[in-house]
């Protein structure tokens, strides 16, 4: 496994664990969840560019 696949999996679990619907996240809104998004968004298009 390269490093970027490793990345990616990690913030694809924490975008999971960010969402509202949990109940130890329920209180947060979708805040933390759009920045691991965002994240998440970064990641892949470097992962596409080749650059990770």
């Amino acid at each position: 496994m390269t490093l970027g696949t490793i990345l990616l999996i990690i913030v694809v679990l924490l975008l999971i664990g960010a969402i509202p619907s949990w109940p130890h996240s329920r209180g947060w809104g979708y805040g933390p969840s759009g920045g691991i998004g965002l994240v998440l968004l970064v990641l892949v298009v470097l992962l596409l560019m080749g650059k990770i």
